[in-house]
């Protein structure tokens, strides 16, 4: 799963409701190609496509998209074993999405307080 600690190496992920895949991209520290490969390999990741065929990413995709990160280049694992542990994990993995929001929502508050400071 994604640590905390891991969260703060990457940016914040901004409040919007769709995101290109440039943005996915830079959000999370990989390539585009590389976004477009674990589409095909994570039934998890499931952008809107739009006109041209374009990809938008929704804040639970980029979130998912952050969690394979963490478990390919982070922990090791295999796309099969990154594969296995997403499924099963799914009854886990409502929380620790709702735990990476609640974590988000901290950092950005923490920036709006230091603001209006």
């Amino acid at each position: 799963m994604l640590d905390p600690s891991t969260n703060n190496e990457l940016p914040v992920i901004p409040a919007k409701c769709y995101f290109s895949i440039g943005e996915v991209s830079e959000l999370c520290g990989v390539k585009p190609h590389v976004l477009r490969y674990w589409e095909q390999e994570f039934t998890e990741i499931n952008p809107v496509k739009r006109r041209g065929n374009r990809r938008y990413y929704q804040r639970h995709d980029v979130l998912i998209i952050r969690q394979i990160r963490a478990l390919l280049y982070e922990q090791g694992y295999t796309i099969g074993g990154a594969k296995a542990h997403l499924s099963s994990a799914d009854s886990k993995n409502d929380s620790t999405i709702t735990k990476q929001l609640i974590h988000q929502m901290i950092v950005e508050l923490e920036d709006i307080l230091e603001l209006l400071r």
